[in-house]
């Protein structure tokens, strides 16, 4: 967690608080949550059915990642009082808005991918 009166953190919140855009790409941005959501667009998902579906995601990247989507109320955990427990998540209500934007944005990124190919560069560490 970093600071909230960092000059980063202000700044960040500033552009959030006046552009939609920013606002939406903070919620949905990163490495894993697009997958994520990808994936609870189609159905209510276990935790594990999410972990295996999801090549490469640590468990501790799939808990952080599905925090931060509940906490922005974009998607839903629901315990069920057994043994063992059984957690689900599936989208919320406001959730299940994105969906427009979320396939806009797969088909872009599709096109582009198409028109320029793979040239984005990959960074390497050595």
């Amino acid at each position: 967690m970093r600071k909230t009166t960092s000059t980063n953190a202000i700044n960040e919140k500033l552009i959030n608080d006046s552009c939609g855009m920013a606002r939406a790409l903070s919620i949905v941005g990163g490495r894993w949550k697009p997958a994520i959501l990808c994936r609870l667009t189609h159905n209510t998902m276990r935790y594990g059915e999410l972990k295996k579906s999801i090549e490469g995601i640590s468990e501790r990247m799939l808990v952080t990642q599905l925090r931060e989507l509940e906490e922005d109320q974009i998607i839903e955990r629901i315990v069920y009082p057994e043994v063992p427990p059984r957690v689900e998540y599936h989208l919320t209500d406001l959730g299940r808005t994105m969906q427009p934007m979320l396939e806009a944005m797969s088909d872009w990124g599709n096109m582009h991918r198409e028109k320029v190919g793979d040239k984005v560069p990959v960074s390497v560490d050595i």
